[in-house]
């Protein structure tokens, strides 16, 4: 008798004025996460594509596990993500902001890119650009946490914090950083947020260092989520 493959299932937030673009990245993510788990089956769903997550709910074995494309366990994750799964027994994993191995992942990926660019660590530094909410303090909590890991990694390099919807704003961090400075984007999928808000407040504040992908597309991510996903099967 054939053993039924492992499933799991990816949940981002997407974008309510634009649904379609980021419910496709998240289906393609998912391809990625499951080239590195073949005997499982990988699904994937935005909250903002109307029935997307119920239609996978629907489908997916009972037990199998739900990882969260958030930076922060915030109302989406904490309140929204349960009621759109209903009363499915579907375990919800800890968010991509929460992951033990993405402070290293980052810190790597951060090591790198100064190398690549000839930048001197002490001459640099590094602004994270977060989203921040002016409802609530999860997701300052969660990218101030996220900075504490990565400084202790990165021990001379100096972070700070920027968020695009409560102070500090990314414009007021990003003035007077030297032109050796990173700007990371500590956010799940590259929306309106990374492609409009991070670029147009760098540029009033006339930053000339380099800006890094999103967190969430980098292709190592795929590996992280994948491999909390085992952590997760080895543990039931």
């Amino acid at each position: 008798m054939t053993q039924r493959k492992r499933e799991a299932l990816i949940v981002a937030h997407g974008q309510p004025s634009a649904p379609v673009p980021p419910d496709l990245w998240l289906q393609g993510f998912a391809k990625a996460v499951n080239n590195r788990l073949p005997d499982w089956i990988i699904r994937a769903a935005t909250l903002a594509m109307p029935g997307a997550v119920e239609r996978q709910v629907a489908e997916i074995q009972s037990g199998s596990p739900v990882f969260p494309m958030f930076m922060a366990d915030g109302f989406f994750v904490s309140r929204m993500l349960p009621k759109r799964l209903g009363d499915a027994d579907l375990p919800i994993l800890p968010p991509l902001g929460f992951d033990k191995s993405l402070p290293d992942l980052a810190a790597k990926r951060v090591r790198q890119t100064l190398s690549d660019h000839g930048k001197n660590k002490t001459q640099s530094h590094l602004l994270l650009a977060a989203h921040g909410s002016a409802k609530g303090t999860k997701a300052a909590e969660s990218a101030i946490a996220f900075r504490n890991a990565l400084l202790n990694r990165c021990e001379d390099l100096k972070i700070s914090l920027g968020f695009v919807e409560e102070a500090p704003f990314i414009a007021d961090a990003a003035r007077d950083l030297p032109p050796d400075s990173l700007c990371l984007p500590f956010f799940a999928l590259e929306g309106d947020h990374c492609r409009q808000d991070i670029p147009q407040a760098l540029e009033e504040a006339f930053f000339s260092g380099i800006t890094l992908p999103p967190i969430g597309t980098w292709s190592e991510t795929a590996k992280l989520v994948a491999d909390a996903l085992l952590r997760c099967s080895y543990s039931d």
